[in-house]
């Protein structure tokens, strides 16, 4: 796996990557069933009929998408700013993933361009950055397109956005991340990927969808960078 990462790494100029999850885990200390929760309470409060099936949601975005779908953009920005102000106090205590900081700093000392590519919003991952000293490393920070959940992955559009920010071509770009609408979105955009199996559950999943590589830890990563075997 090595060899494979570290000719994958040799044949772009840019790594993209997903900030929950590869970066850190965002909801680490403010658990991601409150949130998706507290945003429901805000359905409600609108007079939303919520069905029981968006009732036991648990995942935020989830919620943000289904609102959307139902096609009242008032309700969906009540929803987004509910979201995005929940994202500001999780980054707060959210945790950092292992060897992530390490990714990031050895890509960039490998010359390699570092960009940020999350369905999170870009305030929230801009503020974690800065509270890590990560910012003089990253650029550009591409978040959730604000109350248009239909632009997150697996949309290639925030993808496409970074990789035009970046001046580069899908070909010169990588993208790491830990979810299903990573690969999706990184193959609609025609960049290669690295699907990051954090969790059991997720083994040989990505490779199964169309990865390019999977991992189980970001070291593989970082060594790879470092030229490690």
């Amino acid at each position: 796996m090595s060899a494979d990462l570290g000719r994958l790494l040799g044949e772009v100029g840019a790594v993209l990557l997903d900030f929950d999850g590869p970066v850190c885990s965002i909801f680490a200390g403010y658990p991601a069933p409150q949130v998706a929760a507290e945003l429901v309470d805000v359905l409600r409060r609108r007079g939303v009929n919520v069905p029981p099936d968006l009732a036991s949601e648990t995942d935020p975005l989830e919620v943000l998408r289904h609102t959307g779908a139902a096609g009242d953009q008032d309700v969906t920005r009540a929803v987004e700013d509910a979201l995005c102000a929940a994202e500001r106090r999780a980054v707060e205590t959210a945790e950092a993933t292992p060897y992530g900081r390490e990714v990031i700093v050895a890509a960039r000392q490998a010359g390699l361009s570092v960009a940020v590519v999350s369905n999170n919003s870009a305030e929230a991952v801009s503020a974690y950055l800065g509270n890590h000293r990560l910012s003089e490393y990253i650029s550009p920070v591409v978040g959730r397109a604000y109350a248009e959940p239909t632009l997150m992955k697996p949309n290639p559009h925030p993808i496409l956005h970074a990789i035009q920010a970046l001046d580069k071509t899908p070909s010169q770009c990588l993208l790491i991340g830990d979810s299903l609408s990573d690969i999706e979105g990184s193959k609609a955009a025609g960049v290669r990927v690295i699907g990051y199996a954090n969790r059991a559950s997720k083994s040989s999943t990505f490779l199964e969808v169309g990865a390019d590589a999977e991992i189980t830890s970001m070291a593989e990563v970082a060594n790879a960078l470092m030229g490690d075997t």
